[in-house]
């Protein structure tokens, strides 16, 4: 699946909102504003059940990177998630 066409699916499902469980959250993280380098995705099988964490990490910019886009993709046919949450930015990945 090309680039694009893979962030056009990830971000069409997150605007569809809350639409039920199970949910994915995807959260970028980077050193600053402009890089991503780290993604977490947690997956949510129903409400009150703790979150199952999947994290992928890049020197590079993550958001730019065909094959983990692919996979979040996959993840999110794969799991059945009803909601896909999308962080605003990239948090930062000082702790």
């Amino acid at each position: 699946m090309n680039l694009e066409k893979s962030k056009r699916r990830i971000s069409k499902k997150a605007k569809m909102g809350f639409q039920g469980y199970p949910t994915i959250e995807i959260t970028y993280l980077g050193p600053n504003n402009s890089l991503a380098n780290e993604v977490i995705l947690k997956l949510v099988l129903e409400e009150g059940a703790g979150p199952q964490t999947e994290r992928f990490t890049t020197a590079n910019e993550i958001r730019e990177d065909e094959t983990i886009q692919s996979a979040i993709v996959k993840m999110i046919e794969r799991s059945g998630a009803q909601s896909v949450v999308l962080s605003e930015g990239v948090k930062s990945s000082i702790v």
